[in-house]
Formats: structure tokens, C-alpha cells, sequence
């Protein structure tokens, strides 16, 4: 019998990611594949006394990651378990700051960013150099990001001098970035989705009422074709991040296109509502042929 897991994260209440396990499960199981979905709150992999991993989850032929808890993509990898994505993959992309540095020379365009001054006390005041820096590196408006979040969460466009030290005194004991802000993309961006290194989908996100565009956030969905650089382009990012399945945010730029976010768990309704594409379909058959095409 094949059989398949989902792991979801332990406590999540969005309906987004709620959506993404059913739909999965929907189409695995037009496959013949029986597939469970847990939510990652069980302690399904720890580390015994001999120093051993127990691990209750390796009836499974595999798992569909759904969550970004690195402790436990890491222990079920080690344990033989098959991820998608990899803990690699999912790590590369849960820290922005990672995923810029891992797309550093390689031919992807990016906005100039600059990692945050990491902080370990509340209380240790911001030098003036360190604001003098970020303007003459940037100018005004800048971006500033929280290395972790989703969703556009945690995602900042600053105007001026008073709003970066009220901002950098939030964030100064987060990990967290700098980047350029490219006005020529304000509310406006393209999603598209890769998996298997082919771009299975692809739209446009508009928002009349943020710089941020995310779906979630009141943003506009709109079919879009991607040209063959663009296409090129997410499939080269896909790869260096050894994704097997992935949502590219790409910023729009007067010559071309600038690479902004890399989501590995990208949520999917709302792209198979603007494009009619099925992606839970694509990603399913995908991990099918990897998993069983060898033994069946």
C-alpha cells in the first residue's frame, strides 16, 4: 500500500495552509496514494538516552513538509525519511538573509541588501555610524525585513531617518536585512510557482492600497505569461536551492526583473483560482514519479 504524510505546522489556524494539506491529500489520493495529514505537536522524532533517534513516523513512504520546524525536517531526514522539500531546501528559504546569500554570485539579479547588525542586548544603543551607513548605502525609502516571516509580515518600508531607529530598536535582537527599495515595482509584483525545477504557473499581484502585494494582505491576483528570461531565471533559483517545489516573488525593474523572496511552502489556492492551474495536481504527480516510479 503506498502512503503518504503531510506535517503540518503544530498550531496553524490560517486557512491557507489548512487548504494546502486537503488539497494535496485530494489529489495523492487520486493516485492511490492513502495519505495522512499530522500536525507537527507530537514529538514524532526525538533523541534517547544512547544518544539514538526515536522516530514514529517511518511507516510512511514520505513527507510532504508543510512546516518550517528545522529540528524535525532535520531528525526524519536523518532518520531515511524522504522530505519535500529537503531540510536544506526549507532552511535556505526560511531565513531570507540565507537565501540571498546562497543566490550571491550566481547571475540572479537582487536588490542591494545588507544583513542586520545582530543585537544581544535590548538596552545596547544603535551607533550613529551604523544609520549613516544604511542611508548612504540605500537612500530613502529602504526596506527593512525580519529574517523570518511570511505572508508580508515583518516587511517595513521606511521613509526617513525618525521611522529606521524606531524600526531598528524593534528588530535590533531579530535577525533581520536591509535591502533597496524598487520603486518601480510598488505594489506590484509576479508570483510563480516552480516545481521540479519547471515553472508550473505564474501571475501578477497588485495592490492599490500597500507597497506589499501578498494576496493576503488585499493584493490583486492576475494571470501572467512569463517571458523565456523570467522562466529561465526562477528555474536557475530553484535549482541553487535544490527546491522541489517553490514560490518565486520577483520584483518588476525598468530593464528587467529583480528576484525578491523564495517561499518554500508558497501557499496555492490562490494562484489556482487566478490561473485555473492545478498545482496540488502538478506537485503530487511530481513527488509520485520520484517516489514510485523506480519500484512500480
Amino acid at each position: 500500500m503506498k502512503k503518504g504524510l503531510i506535517l503540518i505546522h503544530a498550531y496553524t489556524t490560517l486557512e491557507h495552509s489548512l487548504n494546502q494539506s486537503r488539497r494535496l491529500k485530494e489529489e495523492f489520493e487520486k493516485l492511490d496514494v492513502s495519505m495522512d495529514i499530522l500536525r507537527n505537536d507530537s514529538f514524532y522524532a526525538t533523541i534517547n538516552s544512547k544518544g539514538a533517534i526515536d522516530c514514529s513516523l517511518l511507516s510512511y513512504d514520505f513527507c510532504v513538509y508543510l512546516d518550517k520546524d528545522k529540528y524535525i525536517s532535520f531528525l526524519l531526514e536523518k532518520e531515511g525519511m524522504k522530505l519535500f522539500n529537503s531540510h536544506f531546501a526549507i532552511r535556505a528559504c526560511d531565513d531570507k538573509m540565507i537565501t540571498s546569500i546562497l543566490l550571491a554570485n550566481q547571475n540572479i539579479p537582487m536588490p542591494k541588501t545588507l544583513p542586520g547588525l545582530l543585537c544581544y542586548n535590548q538596552e545596547t544603543p544603535i551607533k550613529e555610524e551604523t544609520y549613516q551607513h544604511i542611508e548612504k548605502e540605500l537612500s530613502y525609502p529602504l526596506i527593512l525585513k525580519t529574517s523570518y516571516g511570511s505572508l508580508g509580515n515583518g516587511v517595513y518600508k521606511v521613509e526617513n531617518r525618525k521611522q529606521l531607529m524606531t524600526l531598528m530598536e524593534q528588530v535590533k535582537c531579530k535577525p533581520h536585512l536591509f535591502q533597496e527599495f524598487i520603486s518601480f515595482s510598488q505594489g506590484r509584483d509576479i508570483r510563480v510557482i516552480v516545481i521540479g525545477n519547471k515553472v508550473i504557473a505564474s501571475m501578477i499581484r497588485e495592490s492599490k492600497k500597500d507597497f506589499r502585494s501578498n494576496l493576503e494582505l488585499g493584493g490583486k491576483g492576475i494571470p501572467f505569461t512569463p517571458s523565456k528570461e523570467l522562466t529561465d531565471l526562477c528555474e536557475k533559483v530553484s535549482r541553487i536551492l535544490h527546491l522541489d517545489y517553490c514560490g518565486i516573488d520577483v520584483l518588476f525593474e525598468k530593464d528587467g526583473y529583480k528576484i525578491c523572496e523564495v517561499n518554500s511552502n508558497a501557499f496555492f489556492g490562490g494562484i489556482e483560482k487566478v490561473t485555473g492551474k492545478n498545482i496540488a495536481k502538478a506537485y503530487a504527480e511530481y513527488i509520485y514519479q520520484k517516489i514510485y516510479s523506480v519500484s512500480s
